[in-house]
């Protein structure tokens, strides 16, 4: 007969389950036990994409005609400009699913099941419909199943129902018993995804995969569509746009060009040219790459972006839903306060344990009373504590033998266990479980009873969850039940869990930062105020619990929402229409979540957060963002870095729309005016070499502004390019263009060469270009100020790109390819004078502004 023995329990003979024979079968046709994950996009279509963007259309075509020139130089430089985008898109776009994959291994299951009449451990995802599971403390319940043999078996359903308490299981009495949601006590269902706490189970899997409860949700979730943000449905209209535009010009050019020059050929390179200077096309770049390496900072912060316009939305989140457990608490339990004879005792859990005399026997039985190698929370919490508090003491028990164990009860919330001394002459036996049950036991005077509810009252008031304990000894056999022994009551325990470090710390930057913060936990309300209250939770009244939610209409609960902080014994739905009446009063809404009846809620917020230790498959894939580390701490970092992010986007499509304008406007002047061209193709990608790092390696690697977190959330849909911004970035690049055609027109009308003119005008630019970039690292802070903030990808860049330019002037095959000529001493000094111009406007604004 086989019989399953753990714990010092037994349960009944188990099934024999399927052969392996039959489980191959069911796996062929239904199967893995696993939800079905997003298709990846393979190297091809990455590569399709680039190759569909119009700067590569215009690259490829201007480099096509540079071949039929013969001028095999110029095109292979053009050409070879489209490669590096390719690379940069096609490794981002791998290391974001490398990401991915990593995470989804993190709830990946192991099962032990019945095969061929004996224990086998299987893959999770090879679990099958009718295999028998075996349940152990511990366990991650691999699929949906119906228990049909159990000991003492308690079961978190925390990630499907939302509820913090272990619920109690039975045995089914019946083959197939009536299906029941989740939730509830003594029902013989377990769910895939929650995890056994207590004793131990067989269970016949009824529902795997996408048929489970998890797997039901996740089914309705995959048909949810994302919609783009709103900073990339701008950026593509933008982009758009100007690119129409350029198409326009363009055309303009080519035939104007051709006719009054006689020259079609050089009329298509100088329309290209146009093109590539009027199409930003640096917009999209900067927005992937920003938001791609913007993910990846985060996710050193222990955040994991899924999606990578969530990171945008980071910035205007004013709402910030929170669970408690796990999130603003370790989701552990600490013994932090002691009650004896009335005497109450706090217990710092961050402190050496240093206790006195008189409460050694409450630790010792205390310990007693507990498993040698507990999985449940409160009985690790208890072994911690004491095996501290008596380290080195008489109270520690090492030689006893654990003699027998009288497990929980439905009627009697109490557990016992029986040591038997050295020399066998008798037993020792402690107790511990709810203040009643242990009163029960001790069959206490009413008077007394009373003032020991009394203690535990005040305790439970302070957020503690309350446990009592109890001794006895006996000589000769034990008897069948806990009540034949005659206990004494020894005391009481307080266990809570602790406040993470640096909760409160991040609170109160939430509150600088016109973050409101709100706790929606499924705890009770003392446990959710005092967790409020050691957080630095501001401006609560009273805790709002699910049940007042469910008598307030939509319209009152809206009205009501400014005077909400802390939610308690909320569900998941609650958690929604929460989230739901935020949303419509308004709010810009974050919201943290781990269970599967989450997920609706998760989808729902303006950003969703999973929690990546504690959550399910599903809350992941539900949430724009996942907290690794389930740390409310890293979520604030992640809000603040998200701020930054937006802040250097727009510095560095302000940046690109301003230097746009003086290459825009060089290339069509001098055909408006039938003068030599200065800009063509290959100048214009020199320029782009400078531009595309500056804007998305350099502004992207720039450092916070101090005031980041003082300033209220930016609006929701606030456009990058304000009317403010917009002028601003307008004013900087014809400023650079007043001033370098003055240098060309000087130039021409002085009688220099065309190729002087070129070189004079192009260097002008170059410096300009160079000046623009620092002049946009800070809106507030002048060049000088900035230039005191690490960036030490900025310096390498500019230190490139004058390298680059005096390669070009003094290199004679490149001086050739590019049409320069010798660029003298008086003329480098007038073109650096001529460029630092351009910006002095702008940094006495800044100065001006600054000043106190």
């Amino acid at each position: 007969m086989n019989v399953f023995t753990v714990n010092e329990t037994k349960i009944n003979s188990a099934p024999p389950g399927l052969s392996d024979t039959e489980a191959a079968q069911r796996l062929a046709t239904e199967g893995f036990n696993e939800l079905p994950s997003a298709r990846r996009r393979s190297g091809a279509a990455i590569a399709l994409s680039v190759l569909r963007e119009p700067m590569f259309i215009l690259l490829a075509s201007a480099g096509t005609i540079y071949l039929l020139l013969g001028n095999m130089e110029e095109a292979l430089m053009l050409l070879g400009f489209v490669f590096v985008i390719m690379a940069i898109t096609f490794l981002q776009e791998r290391r974001t699913e490398h990401a991915l994959d990593a995470l989804r291994g993190l709830s990946s299951p192991r099962a032990l099941v019945m095969r061929n009449g004996a224990r086998k451990r299987i893959a999770g995802r090879e679990v099958v419909r009718d295999d028998i599971l075996i349940l152990t403390e511990g366990d991650r319940v691999p699929a949906d199943a119906i228990v049909i043999s159990c000991t003492t078996l308690t079961v978190d359903e925390a990630l499907i129902t939302g509820e913090s308490a272990p619920v109690r299981k039975t045995a089914s009495v019946s083959v197939l018993p009536a299906r029941q949601r989740p939730g509830g006590e003594d029902t013989p269902f377990v769910y895939s995804g929650t995890m056994i706490v207590q004793g131990t189970a067989f269970a016949r899997v009824y529902a795997t995969g996408i048929n489970t409860e998890i797997g039901k949700i996740g089914k309705t979730l995959r048909a949810f569509r994302h919609e783009k943000t709103a900073l990339q449905q701008e950026t593509g209209k933008t982009v758009r746009n100007l690119a129409a535009a350029g198409l326009v010009l363009c055309a303009a050019v080519i035939i104007l060009y051709g006719i009054t020059r006689n020259d079609w050929l050089s009329g298509f390179l100088a329309g290209i040219a146009l093109a590539m200077a009027v199409l930003p096309e640096e917009f999209p770049v900067v927005l992937t790459i920003f938001l791609a390496v913007g993910a990846w900072r985060i996710s050193r912060n222990h955040v994991l972006a899924r999606r990578i316009g969530a990171v945008e939305a980071l910035g205007s989140i004013n709402v910030l839903c929170v669970d408690k457990t796990g999130t603003l608490t370790h989701n552990r339990m600490d013994v932090q306060a002691l009650a004896l004879d009335g005497e109450y005792r706090a217990v710092d859990p961050h402190m050496p344990v240093l206790l006195p005399e008189r409460y050694h026997a409450l630790a010792e039985y205390a310990l007693l009373a507990s498993r040698d190698n507990p999985f449940d929370p409160m009985e690790s919490a208890i072994r911690n504590f004491a095996e501290c508090a008596l380290a080195g003491t008489e109270h520690i028990h090492g030689n006893w033998t654990l003699a027998h164990e009288y497990p929980l009860e439905h009627k009697l919330l109490a557990m016992s266990r029986a040591w038997q001394s050295p020399d066998g002459r008798e037993f020792i036996v402690a107790s511990k479980g709810a203040p009643e049950a242990i009163i029960e036991l001790c069959h206490l005077p009413p008077c007394q009873a009373a003032a020991i509810l009394e203690t535990a009252t005040s305790m439970a008031s302070r957020g503690l969850r309350i446990l009592g304990v109890a001794r006895s000894w006996r000589k000769g056999a034990l008897p069948g039940g806990q009540h034949a022994f005659p206990f004494l009551f020894v005391g009481l325990l307080g266990l809570a869990d602790p406040l993470r470090e640096g909760v409160a710390d991040a609170i109160a930057e939430c509150a600088r930062a016109s973050i409101r913060v709100m706790m929606l936990t499924g705890d009770y309300p003392v446990t959710a105020t005092e967790v409020a209250r050691k957080a630095g939770f501001k401006d609560f009244q009273q805790v709002i619990t699910g049940e007042n939610l469910d008598m307030m209409s939509d319209e009152e609960l809206r009205a009501r929402l400014p005077g909400i902080t802390v939610v308690a014994r909320a569900i998941p739905e609650q958690k929604l229409r929460i989230v739901t009446a935020l949303q419509q009063s308004g709010r810009i809404v974050a919201m943290t979540g781990d269970g599967v009846n989450d997920a609706p809620a998760l989808k729902t917020a303006d950003i969703g957060i999973a929690m990546g230790t504690r959550g399910t498959d599903v809350a992941r894939e539900s949430a724009a963002i996942v907290a690794l580390n389930d740390d409310f701490s890293s979520i604030v970092t992640a809000l603040k870095m998200g701020r930054r992010i937006y802040d250097n986007i727009k510095k560095a499509m302000s940046y690109i729309l301003a230097v746009h304008v003086p290459i825009a406007g060089i290339s069509l002047l001098p055909v408006i005016f039938t003068l030599p061209m200065v800009l063509l193709p290959v100048h214009i990608v020199f320029l782009e070499l400078i531009i595309d790092p500056a804007c998305s390696i350099a502004f992207e690697a720039e450092e916070e502004e101090p005031d980041i977190m003082l300033r209220p959330p930016r609006p929701a849909g606030k456009p990058v390019f304000d009317a403010r911004t917009l002028l601003l970035s307008i004013l900087q690049g014809t400023s650079v263009l007043l001033v370098i055609s003055a240098v060309y027109f000087i130039a021409i009308y002085t009688r220099r060469s065309e190729a002087e003119a070129r070189t004079l005008t192009f260097t002008t630019l170059v410096f300009a270009n160079l000046a623009l970039i620092l002049t946009n690292r800070s809106w507030t802070l002048t060049i000088p100020a900035s230039a005191r903030r690490k960036n030490k990808a900025l310096w390498i860049i500019l230190a490139l790109a004058v390298s680059l330019l005096s390669a070009a002037l003094c290199i004679p095959a490149l001086r050739h390819l590019f049409g320069f000529s010798t660029l003298h001493t008086a003329d480098l000094a007038l073109t650096l004078t001529a460029a630092t111009t351009t910006i002095l406007w702008f940094e006495i604004l800044k100065y001006n502004r600054g000043r106190p």
